[in-house]
């Protein structure tokens, strides 16, 4: 049966978050908020959590999750051949709606899919999520919608989709934007855009001039 908590009310926002991270950490999904949409997240590193979250989804290998963490600091473990202009990046947009494609460390024992040595990370900008990331770690977090239908805004919009194989709601409310985030490859010499989002080519071109924008 699945918990929900209201992190509005102080109390309840506290037991939560210590549910949440304890589900995690047992390899059981959960429900956060962020700043774009709500998010259903496993632990990284746990590639049977990492499947139950494709699979609560309805999502294939072929779409691997994405990466949350707590802070900046943490890029340091898990991605290699970071370049100056993805530091800018990172330093301009972080915590904010941009996800950064980079080579992961080849030293890494996860499976988030099909990812081809890379991974798609982000750093959040929600109380709740910078929270439960900081006291758990980088986890494997997509939008809690089942593939095909909108991603949701509320948590009773991600409960009705996901009911039962989510172990742990933590509900922040309404969030403050449908717009997903804008999403960067940085792994080769030249940042290249791959998807328009939250941030604007012309705001990240203002950091990383040379910017090219995928077809």
């Amino acid at each position: 049966m699945a918990r929900r908590y209201d992190c509005g009310d102080a109390t309840d926002r506290r037991t939560g978050l210590r549910e949440a991270t304890a589900a995690v950490r047992r390899g059981e999904l959960v429900v956060l908020p962020t700043d774009t949409v709500y998010g259903i997240g496993a632990d990284a590193f746990s590639r049977d959590a990492v499947g139950d979250l494709l699979q609560a989804k309805g999502r294939g290998r072929g779409m691997p999750s994405p990466v949350l963490v707590g802070s900046p600091n943490t890029l340091h473990g898990l991605v290699t051949d970071f370049s100056e202009q993805a530091w800018e990046l990172v330093d301009a947009f972080w915590p904010g709606a941009l996800t950064l494609v980079a080579n992961h460390q080849p030293s890494l024992t996860w499976d988030l899919g099909e990812t081809r040595g890379t991974v798609a990370v982000r750093m959040p900008l929600h109380p709740v999520a910078i929270e439960l990331l900081t006291e758990f770690g980088p986890m494997a977090v997509s939008s809690a919608n089942l593939t095909g239908h909108p991603a949701p805004q509320t948590c009773d919009a991600a409960q009705e989709m996901l009911g039962d194989s989510v172990s742990v709601y933590l509900d922040g409310g309404p969030t403050p934007a449908d717009v997903p985030s804008s999403i960067v490859d940085v792994t080769g010499k030249v940042p290249v855009l791959l998807r328009a989002g939250a941030i604007s080519a012309e705001q990240l071109r203002e950091v990383v001039p040379d910017l090219e924008v995928a077809n």
